[in-house]
């Protein structure tokens, strides 16, 4: 199994006539993925690399019943690009668009809060089901299909486990880039629930960095509802209070943002902590080898 995304997994992609878009689309297409089409207002009605565009995400939605949009458009109007997506019903929302505006991301996180819809992301690398789907930018050639679930807030970092896990022959049953920005619409501990649900998903490595509390959220809920193994870690464990590091969110603000406050949280949890991103996969083939 996987979560998420598929073999059902029909996608279109908001901004897929231009250049990374393009690519992207044919990436997840040489993947697998059924791509069905794009949305590019004002080019509704003509081809693009043999997908139809449409002028509206309801348009393209009702003509080739997709189920997933993946966003690639401009800062400006990736929360309206989110907000179309969400009121025409379209399931899972993965934006890779870096820069959005938070006041923007404040309405937009409004209107999907009040729809059936996920986001992923905005500021994100998107997802893998390893020999399924791909949605996003994740390089599918790193990836292998197993039983570890991966949830990261790094783009860079989600790349390196993935290989480290590879590299040990464990494989991966779904990766997910939650994105870097202050706001953004799934948490780990949303990702967790479905690992903790997914049979073949037999352990998760949690990729956290400094800044906010979402990593303490999800090691107090993983101690009283995970019962599968977790491997855990911070980046930015020599960042200085008050200096954003990377992404929008990574800013320490409180004594419990920092790497090495949250790395004791998570011990203090249960969670298998790694003082270095090398560990990560060594660590996870020990656990696993001892269940």
């Amino acid at each position: 199994m996987s979560i998420l995304i598929d073999q059902t997994t029909r996608l279109i992609v908001q901004g897929l006539t231009g250049r990374e878009g393009t690519f992207h689309a044919k990436q997840s297409e040489a993947y697998g993925t059924a791509v069905v089409g794009g949305v590019t207002p004002g080019k509704g009605g003509k081809t693009h690399e043999g997908w139809p565009i449409f002028n509206t995400v309801r348009a393209a939605v009702n003509e080739t019943g997709a189920n997933t949009s993946l966003v690639f458009v401009p800062p400006a109007f990736g929360a309206d690009a989110i907000i179309e997506a969400a009121e025409a019903g379209v399931p899972l929302i993965v934006c890779i668009t870096e820069g959005i505006p938070i006041l923007d991301m404040i309405r937009a996180k409004s209107v999907i809060d009040d729809q059936v819809t996920r986001l992923i992301g905005p500021n994100c690398p998107g997802l893998i089901s390893p020999g399924q789907s791909k949605v996003g930018i994740i390089p599918g050639h790193i990836c292998s299909k197993g039983s570890v679930g991966i949830i990261s807030r790094s783009g860079t970092l989600t790349y390196e486990a993935i290989h480290q896990i590879t590299s040990l022959g464990l494989g991966q049953s779904t990766c997910v880039g939650l994105g870097g920005d202050p706001l953004i619409g799934t948490s780990f501990i949303d990702a967790l629930e479905m690992f903790q649900v997914d049979d073949e998903t037999e352990a998760v490595v949690l990729i956290g960095e400094i800044g906010g509390t979402m990593e303490i959220d999800a090691a107090e809920w993983i101690k009283n509802n995970v019962s599968k193994p977790v491997v855990g870690f911070i980046a930015g464990q020599t960042a200085p209070k008050g200096k954003r590091m990377g992404h929008a969110g990574a800013i320490i603000s409180g004594g419990d943002e920092t790497a090495h406050a949250k790395m004791k949280i998570m011990d203090e949890c249960g969670i298998n902590v790694c003082e270095s991103p090398s560990e990560i996969g060594k660590t996870m083939k020990r656990i696993l080898k001892d269940l």
